[in-house]
């Protein structure tokens, strides 16, 4: 039966289903699929597009693609400084008139219980075009679903995905992607990428291959067509809006 508005039995059913299954199918595909590709074939400082490797779901992209600084993200969404960065690197993107776009790659941290059915629905969410939209609930609500049980959170996910449909998404087919192999793949292709990189924790900023280390308490800097950018200690709120738009400036001049 499939439901496009609602909750229907089937959908909430496969979802709970779907769930449990995710995270064993998950870290078996991310083992098996880290081992089989070949990541010497890529360049992690540009954007990736759909391939075998990452399930055929490329990178998401928030802004304009064709902007012309692009800063890539790396974050869990049970992650809680990842939700608390949310806002500011969205607030970011509104000031930086369509100069800016965030590659959003997954890596999740293994003792965040809900972590990985939360990126599998937002990967579900996209293959219907909702990405963006979806990843931003999660990140809003973190709260409510971040230690749900299997058939709260599926419930939850559920809500959020007719919400953000308007009740024109396929519900059903939502479900069913969420444990699919291919968003397992794109999963598993993220997670091999932050590895390579020595990624030291969430959320993790990158750009010109220099880490944007916001969060050291000493400070830290950047260097972007020659201009050095430095601040003194760690960087939150509106401050990190203002170096995210610094960098922009830096980079377009």
């Amino acid at each position: 039966m499939k439901t496009k508005s609602g909750f229907s039995i089937a959908g909430i059913i496969a979802g709970i289903t779907a769930t449990i299954f995710v995270i064993v199918a998950s870290i078996l595909v991310i083992n098996a699929n880290n081992n089989a590709t070949n990541y010497n074939n890529y360049d992690f400082n540009s954007v990736i597009e759909p391939d075998e490797h990452n399930g055929h779901i490329g990178d998401h992209i928030k802004g304009d693609k064709d902007a012309p600084v692009i800063i890539f993200e790396y974050a869990d969404f049970q992650c809680p400084g990842c939700a608390s960065i949310n806002a500011r690197v969205n607030k970011a993107l509104e000031k930086s008139d369509d100069k800016l776009a965030i590659v959003y790659r997954n890596y999740l941290l293994s003792y965040h219980q809900n972590g990985t059915a939360a990126a599998s629905a937002a990967e579900a969410a996209g293959l219907q075009g909702y990405w963006k939209e979806y990843a931003d609930t999660l990140f809003k609500n973190q709260a409510e679903w971040e230690y749900a049980t299997p058939s709260e959170r599926t419930t939850l996910f559920n809500k959020y995905f007719t919400e953000i449909t308007e009740g024109h998404g396929d519900l059903e087919k939502f479900n069913k992607d969420i444990a699919s192999e291919n968003v397992s793949k794109k999963i598993s292709f993220d997670m091999g990428i932050g590895k390579r990189i020595n990624l030291p924790g969430t959320p993790s900023f990158y750009i010109d291959d220099q880490r944007i280390d916001y969060g050291n308490e000493k400070g830290s800097s950047i260097t972007i067509n020659g201009k050095t950018i430095t601040w003194d200690h760690t960087l939150s709120g509106e401050e990190f809006t203002n170096l995210l738009l610094d960098i922009v400036e830096a980079k377009t001049k």
